[in-house]
C-alpha cells in the first residue's frame, strides 16, 4: 500500500505545471557521504520536466541539523546520514512530512595502502596498540555514531575492547575542529597521505570515493559480529511544490537508481 501511495503522489507532484514553480531554487541539505550521489540527483531533478534548479549543501550531518535547527542553515530537504536527525527535525515540528529511511549504507574498514587486514583480524587490528585507528566525530558526524556502535558490538566478544576502542580512537573527520582537506579533496584519502591513520572505519561508499583519490587504499566488509548498517533519513522542512517534487524524486526509482550506482542500497522497492 505505500507503494502504491508514494507512486500516485510521485504522479501527481512530477505533473504539476511548471509555472507553480516557485523561481528561487529547492535548497537542499545533506551528508558529506552524499555528495556526488546527491549532486547527481539534484542536476537529473533539475533536468526533467517538472524540476527546478537546486542548490545544495553538504557537511556532517550532526552540524547540518544544527544549523537548520539555530536557523543559520535555510533548508527546504534535509537529507542526514543517520534516520535520528531527520525524526529530530520531525520530533522539533519542523517537519512538513514524516522523516522517512530514503537509503541504506553500511560501514566497512577502509585501510591505507600496503597495509592488508584478514577479515578474521579486524578485531585484533584495531585493537594493535601500533594502528592508528581513524573515525569521524561522534554525534557531529553520523559515521563516527556508526563507529562508536561497532565498539559496542566489540565489547560483546572481547570485555574491554570497547574502552580500548574508544580510547584510541582517533576523531579526524566530521567535528567542528577536525583537519580540513583542500578543497576537492576527500578527508579519508587525504589523512591516510598525511599518515595521521592505518585504518579507518568509515562508510563503505566513502572508502570506493577515497579509493579513486588513492590507488592502493583497502575497503572491505566488516565481520558479521561487528557489521553495522546505516539508516539515511530524509526531512521535507518545506511545502514548496518542487520541494515535495524534489523529495519524491530521490525516492523514486530513477532517484535511487542514481544512489545505488554510487554504491547505496535502494529502498524504492521496500
Amino acid at each position: 500500500m505505500m507503494r502504491v501511495l508514494r507512486r500516485i503522489a510521485l504522479a501527481c507532484a512530477l505533473l504539476l505545471p511548471a509555472a507553480a514553480r516557485a523561481q528561487e531554487p529547492v535548497r537542499l541539505v545533506a551528508a558529506g557521504s552524499l555528495t556526488a550521489s546527491l549532486g547527481e540527483v539534484a542536476q537529473a531533478f533539475a533536468a526533467m520536466p517538472g524540476g527546478a534548479p537546486v542548490v545544495t549543501r553538504f557537511g556532517p550531518s550532526g552540524l547540518m541539523r544544527e544549523g537548520i535547527e539555530a536557523g543559520a542553515i535555510p533548508a527546504d530537504v534535509f537529507f542526514s546520514a543517520s534516520l535520528d536527525h531527520a525524526q529530530r527535525l520531525e520530533r522539533d515540528g519542523r517537519t512538513v512530512a514524516p522523516a522517512v529511511i530514503f537509503v541504506r549504507n553500511r560501514l566497512c574498514l577502509i585501510t591505507r595502502p600496503g597495509l592488508t587486514v584478514p577479515t578474521g583480524q579486524v578485531l585484533d587490528a584495531l585493537l594493535d596498540s601500533a594502528v592508528k585507528l581513524g573515525t569521524s566525530t561522534p554525534r557531529a558526524d553520523p559515521s563516527g555514531d556508526y563507529a562508536w556502535a561497532l565498539f559496542r558490538r566489540a565489547e560483546l566478544l572481547r570485555p574491554g575492547a570497547q574502552a580500548a576502542l574508544e580510547a584510541k580512537a582517533l576523531q579526524l573527520v566530521g567535528g567542528p575542529n577536525s583537519p580540513t582537506p583542500p578543497a576537492g579533496i576527500g578527508a579519508v584519502a587525504w589523512n591516510f597521505r598525511a599518515g595521521r591513520m592505518d585504518v579507518f572505519l568509515g562508510y563503505c561508499t566513502s572508502g570506493a570515493l577515497a579509493r579513486a583519490e588513492l590507488p592502493g587504499i583497502g575497503v572491505q566488509d566488516l565481520p558479521e559480529a561487528l557489521a553495522v548498517g546505516a539508516d539515511y533519513g530524509m526531512a521535507l522542512l518545506s511545502g514548496r511544490p518542487e520541494a515535495v517534487r524534489l523529495s519524491l524524486f530521490a525516492l523514486s526509482p530513477a532517484g535511487q537508481a542514481i544512489l545505488a550506482r554510487h554504491g547505496f542500497a535502494a529502498v524504492a522497492a521496500e
